[in-house]
């Protein structure tokens, strides 16, 4: 008869997402892993597999709550450009240790991405659900009369995308969170209707 799991296996995972968002892939041993999740070495290879297949798991676990594309954006807001200066706005306004832990999936992106085939597709699926996103908050400011109607959509999204991983980037850097909020304004005044 199969033993019942003596812990949760949801918070677990968590644990362990943030154990890699804060400390990165290569730094986070399996050590700091069973430590942070409060399991045996077992229970993770039997509920988790290896670090890799853990890592991977916590990322997707990661893109679902925390990514852009995650928001809730099925209804569109009635204002496209404040939602979305707002949501970028919000990596400024973040505390300095928050800023300083970054996105995870810019953080995949800069440690693991290179050499991790299987990090490289979660990440470009994730960056297309976001810039799919983008586009659709784009073509609608643009019916709003929010943003300038010539611009191409698609494109946009993929700028705004660019946008936003240079925002994580600079505040994971330590820049003041007043240039990160220029740094906002600037980039969406270029949407503007002309």
């Amino acid at each position: 008869m199969a033993r019942k799991k003596a812990f949760d296996r949801e918070q677990a995972l968590l644990k362990a997402m943030n154990l890699f968002w804060e400390q990165g892939y290569e730094t986070t041993s399996t050590e700091d892993l069973l430590q942070a999740m409060e399991i045996g070495r077992q229970s993770m290879y039997d509920t988790f597999g290896d670090k890799q297949s853990l890592y991977l798991e916590a990322y997707q676990r990661y893109q679902a709550e925390f990514g852009l594309e995650s928001s809730d954006t099925m209804r569109l807001p009635d204002s496209p450009i404040n939602w979305i200066k707002n949501s970028f706005l919000a990596i400024a306004q973040k505390s300095p240790e928050e800023r300083a832990k970054g996105c995870m999936g810019v953080n995949a992106v800069v440690e693991r991405i290179q050499f991790d085939p299987e990090v490289a597709a979660l990440v470009q699926a994730g960056q297309i659900r976001c810039v799919a996103m983008l586009t659709r908050l784009v073509k609608a400011g643009q019916r709003k009369g929010e943003m300038d109607a010539t611009l191409n959509p698609q494109q946009v999204g993929q700028y705004l995308l660019s946008i936003l991983q240079g925002l994580q980037i600079s505040a994971k850097a330590g820049t003041p969170p007043e240039v990160l909020a220029h740094t906002v304004e600037l980039s969406l005044r270029s949407l503007e209707p002309r």
